[in-house]
């Protein structure tokens, strides 16, 4: 019974590290929307562009900016990347916890 109790804890710590994690992957989720939406919007843009820096507005190259925020778009992803794998882990964690808890609950 005392084996069961601790993995119950365990799985109760898993789902919530994997809460974590779905939080997280969210808000990186938004982020790359709104770095992929600027990207679209430099490429229409002229070559006059501006970047907010706090509360200021300031005049920026749009080469520069491009790269930046394309930059931004690759680490966004490889963080999101490992994420989901993550994620993928402790989704089998959990499986094999609740399997070996039903399984002991049946003798």
């Amino acid at each position: 019974m005392k084996n069961s109790d601790s993995k119950i804890q365990e799985i109760q710590f898993l789902e919530q590290n994997l809460q974590n994690l779905l939080m997280q992957k969210q808000a990186f989720q938004m982020e790359l929307s709104e770095t992929q939406a600027a990207l679209k919007e430099l490429e229409n843009s002229g070559e006059e562009v501006f970047k907010i820096v706090g509360q200021l507005m300031i005049k920026s190259d749009k080469g520069k900016m491009q790269k930046e925020l394309a930059e931004k778009e690759k680490i966004i992803n490889l963080r999101t990347t490992t994420i989901e794998k993550q994620e993928n882990s402790l989704s089998e964690k959990l499986t094999s916890l609740r399997d070996e808890i039903m399984k002991s609950m049946k003798k």
